[in-house]
């Protein structure tokens, strides 16, 4: 019996893969090799979920894999024209961060209400300063993105006393669409941007959604930098067009060391590291390989993207 051919885009740690053992041949590959090594492949895992790798390799020559999973959320780094054009099938790593993500965006909503970051400066200066913060519940939310992610967060913000509106690509039950979007950034305490980065999504905050908000509300990005102007939301925590503002996520990453954003006030930088708790790692691994058995076995595979959309549509 021939064994599929499994080629593993590496990052480091690499993947734990050792239940595929005698099910698949194994072939680990760099970015530089990866145009020469697809056409052998079966399966492609995306283990280096950074890399835009696969974007620029895909469009060549010869076979391509019949399926590819990416251990991420986001796919916009790996999808070209003519992957979304093949009959190739796309996984995502849907559902290992919801409850992770919320519960960072949790801490930065508190940590903003309560200043910590400015606690923290004052016990650095060794200075006795008392102030006032903000009740938490009782304010209001508009997460955007309502996806499994958005919707972890909604539901961890409300067990906090916060009222929170979930907006999505279109109006459903419990979901506003995309006309509500600039009514409720109006009246929210906290913008929450969940959202996929797609063609329609790419730059929607900008100058103009920032002049929306009220000036006390926060800011927070878990969704994907491009999803923001970053030069636009500096200007508005400068002008005071809005209170303060998180981004977990950037157009450039690594956020370089000379970015002005390092600098901005009250702007809380974080490197992509929402999703990441102990052990997130060997979660997306088992995660790979119980799809890979389904696979291996015929049967349907789950968390399979919608090309065209850029996600995993929802039900």
């Amino acid at each position: 019996m021939t064994l599929p051919t499994l080629l593993v885009l590496d990052a480091d740690p690499p993947p734990r893969l050792g239940r595929l053992t005698g099910r698949a041949r194994i072939v680990h590959t760099d970015a530089g090799r990866l145009a020469e090594r697809l056409p052998e492949a079966d399966v492609l895992l995306v283990w280096d979920f950074a890399s835009t790798a696969v974007r620029d390799a895909w469009p060549g020559e010869g076979s391509r894999p019949r399926w590819v999973h990416t251990a991420s959320a986001g796919v916009d780094h790996l999808m070209c024209p003519q992957l979304a054009e093949s009959d190739t099938v796309v996984t995502n790593a849907r559902g290992v961060f919801d409850r992770p993500i919320a519960e960072y965006v949790a801490a930065l909503v508190l940590a903003m209400a309560k200043d910590l970051p400015g606690t923290l400066q004052l016990q650095r200066e060794r200075q006795w300063r008392q102030g006032e913060s903000r009740r938490v519940a009782g304010t209001r939310a508009c997460v955007v993105g309502s996806g499994p992610i958005g919707r972890a967060i909604a539901r961890l913000l409300k067990a906090l006393g916060v009222t929170t509106a979930l907006v999505g690509r279109a109006p459903r039950t419990g979901v506003y669409g995309p006309d509500d979007l600039d009514r409720l950034l109006s009246r929210a305490d906290w913008v929450i941007c969940a959202a996929p980065l797609t063609e329609q999504t790419r730059g929607m905050f900008d100058e103009r959604r920032f002049g929306v908000m009220q000036p006390s509300a926060c800011f927070v990005n878990v969704g994907r930098g491009p999803l923001v102007d970053e030069e636009a939301l500096a200007r508005a925590l400068a002008r005071r067009w809005i209170a303060g503002a998180a981004l977990d996520v950037f157009a450039q990453e690594p956020l370089p060391a000379d970015s002005p954003l390092w600098g901005v006030r009250d702007l809380i930088v974080s490197p992509h590291m929402s999703g990441d708790t102990v052990g997130w790692r060997d979660e997306l691994g088992a995660q790979f390989v119980d799809l890979f058995e389904r696979w291996a076995a015929g049967r349907p595979l789950v968390n399979v993207v919608d090309k065209r959309r850029g996600y995993v549509p929802g039900h």
